[in-house]
């Protein structure tokens, strides 16, 4: 029968042979192209052949090896081989022979070319039979790889595991390692292998410089296959290459392919796949590995993409974190310090400005004249209105002003002016501020006394030296001075 690759013929099954010739066939390897020899040039030709006697031509007489096997070993006389032809083409022979001169007749031809057409049929049922075999292996090592790959979102390494043992099994080989670029892109990192233990070479090693010669790093460097048939007749064998010498003669390989993992153009690394005796991978196996290093790539950057959304997250949490953080000392802030005020605080994340000192400030107290009748006479509802509106007013003056810190219970409010941050004019803007309040509850008393309420407004300024600072319990802090100032500033506005 040929090979797979139609390039050489071997004997599948011998019936009736004697032992010496059986042994002698065993390794029977012979090229199709150019074969003189019975058994080959049907598979060639396509064409059945028939020798009376092989002992009469100038094969026999001129010593040709096989030619004196089959007559003086095996006592062959005549011989009949007729091709298994399938789409045209010599897939194998059929081979009767005689030990006496008797020659086949045109009957026992036909009779032998029924049984051809019969095994070409079954040659090809099973050859059927066996690609859908190996079709759906192929499909359930894809679809175990694709279910690793979804499982292993932290760890590319089950999916190498997978990968490498499907590649192995499913290209009739021993041996397999997945190798990919160090930190630095120098040189090759044995990350995954599957197989025999091998002597020299271990997971963790970076024995293949990029400025190597070894298969898999040509692989890598020229980002394509690299397949050697026989890497003892190589001249990296014969120069005494010591990896080469030490992956034949230590580790017993001889045929060899890599494949290499490509990434945005890019080679990252290589699957590798070792034969102990010489036997090229054919197209399917490459295809096979080729889908392999793709999927292996897609572990890798799931791998990638899933880390760096853990480092993004962590990074996320600290951020909220630190934003929840600076959102409560925003608002703890805003309970008594101006919006402005508040945000230069937080933005220097200096809250040591807040601690209790002494300090020269403008003081401003003010009230409502009239508030607590008004509140006697008028609805709850009314009152409300009226201290909504009152409040909402006097806080756009305030910052408009530039104020420091207000305080405010029922009608009456305290401004402070050059503190927690100093301003030029304390005096002045606090004074300011008393004119600009009193404009604007003139226009607001205006309009509750077309309603039928009487009221007024009440201010008092002072300047002087107070202790200012945070005061109160837990839960509960206010931002407020103290002092002879600040009580000239009440009893003025009284």
């Amino acid at each position: 029968m040929a090979n797979a690759e139609r390039t050489h013929v071997n004997f599948r099954s011998l019936l009736g042979a004697r032992p010496e010739f059986t042994a002698l066939v065993e390794n029977f390897h012979e090229p199709i192209e150019g074969s003189q020899l019975v058994a080959v040039r049907p598979v060639a030709e396509a064409v059945p052949i028939r020798v009376n006697d092989i002992t009469a031509d100038d094969l026999y007489r001129s010593g040709e090896r096989w030619r004196v096997v089959l007559a003086d070993i095996e006592g062959v006389r005549s011989l009949l081989a007729v091709p298994l032809v399938s789409g045209g083409k010599g897939i194998g022979a059929i081979v009767l022979y005689r030990r006496e001169v008797a020659p086949f007749t045109d009957d026992d031809l036909a009779l032998v070319q029924s049984f051809a057409a019969q095994a070409v049929i079954a040659v090809q049922n099973v050859h059927q039979f066996r690609e859908l075999q190996t079709r759906l292996e192929r499909e359930a090592a894809t679809r175990e790889i694709l279910s690793v790959i979804s499982q292993s979102r932290d760890d590319e390494n089950p999916v190498f595991d997978v990968i490498l043992e499907s590649a192995a099994r499913l290209c009739d080989c021993r041996t397999s390692t997945l190798v990919l670029l160090n930190e630095a892109s120098d040189r090759l990192v044995l990350r995954a292998m599957w197989g025999e233990p091998m002597k020299h070479f271990k997971l963790g090693q970076e024995l293949w410089r990029l400025d190597g010669s070894s298969g898999n790093v040509r692989a890598v460097h020229e980002r394509r296959i690299i397949h050697i048939e026989d890497m003892a007749d190589t001249e990296e064998y014969r120069n005494g290459n010591t990896i080469r010498r030490r992956t034949v003669d230590d580790e017993g390989f001889r045929t060899f392919l890599s494949v290499p993992l490509l990434a945005d153009g890019k080679a990252i690394g290589c699957i590798d796949l070792f034969r102990h005796e010489v036997r090229p991978f054919d197209d399917r196996h490459i295809a096979l590995v080729e889908t392999f290093a793709t999927q292996a790539v897609i572990a890798i950057e799931n791998v990638r993409q899933f880390r760096a959304l853990e480092t993004l997250n962590a990074e996320l949490g600290d951020r909220v974190e630190e934003q929840v953080g600076e959102i409560e000392r925003m608002g703890r802030l805003k309970r008594f310090l101006s919006p402005q005020v508040a945000n230069a605080v937080i933005s220097s994340g200096d809250e040591g400005i807040l601690s209790s000192h002494r300090a020269l400030i403008g003081i401003l107290f003010c009230d409502i004249r009239g508030f607590t009748a008004f509140c006697e006479t008028a609805e709850p509802e009314e009152t409300i209105e009226f201290l909504q509106t009152y409040h909402e007013e006097m806080g756009k003056l305030i910052n408009a002003h530039g104020a420091g810190v207000d305080h405010r219970w029922g009608d009456g409010i305290m401004v402070i002016f050059n503190d927690p941050f100093p301003c030029e004019d304390p005096a002045g803007d606090a004074l300011r501020l008393a004119l600009a309040m009193r404009e604007k509850m003139e226009e607001i008393c205006q309009r509750w006394k077309r309603l039928g309420h009487r009221l007024g407004f009440g201010v008092g300024v002072s300047l002087g030296y107070a202790t200012v600072g945070m005061v109160g319990s837990e839960g509960r802090f206010d931002y407020t001075a103290n002092g002879s100032a600040v009580n000239m500033a009440a009893r003025l506005c009284d």
